[in-house]
């Protein structure tokens, strides 16, 4: 699978760490930065994020803050993106099977790389369940209001 993955300065280690685990598992793998611990802006790693899933440069996504809070924000600004802010497994399992989510937001100065590791498989692993919980999710691709 192809896999992008974007951090700002706060997860910068973790995203480091993150990267040739996903490699040695067989992904293939996008780093869309940031390149290093100096501040950056979380907003602009997120867009970049978005932007892979909307050109199907990527499958999937893995966006990283300090929290996971503001680039899960960010991603989701585009409508092609869904991204879920996730602090187990099992939100990451359900975020894929209920809500397609094709991105995950995980808060590096929340959770640890094991955590992270088990968040990634479950998100990686889990196919979107359909049926029922299809019409929410296209409702979720809409620009605008939804009603």
């Amino acid at each position: 699978m192809r896999v992008a993955i974007a951090s700002d300065h706060a997860a910068y280690a973790l995203k480091a760490a993150l990267i040739p685990w996903l490699v040695a598992g067989g992904h293939a793998v996008d780093d869309l930065g940031t390149h290093g611990p100096d501040s950056v802006d979380y907003p602009d790693f997120g867009a970049a994020l978005a932007a892979a899933i909307a050109e199907g440069s990527a499958e999937r996504g893995i966006a990283l803050c300090g929290s996971g809070i503001g680039i899960s924000i960010a991603v989701n600004r585009h409508p092609a993106a869904r991204c879920a802010r996730v602090d187990d497994p099992l939100s990451a399992a359900l975020a894929r099977q209920h809500n397609d989510a094709n991105v995950i937001a995980l808060g590096a100065r929340l959770i640890g790389e094991e955590m992270a590791r088990a968040c990634i498989t479950a998100f990686l692993a889990t196919p979107f369940e359909g049926g029922r919980h299809q019409h929410r999710v296209d409702k979720l691709g809409k620009q605008g209001i939804i009603a």
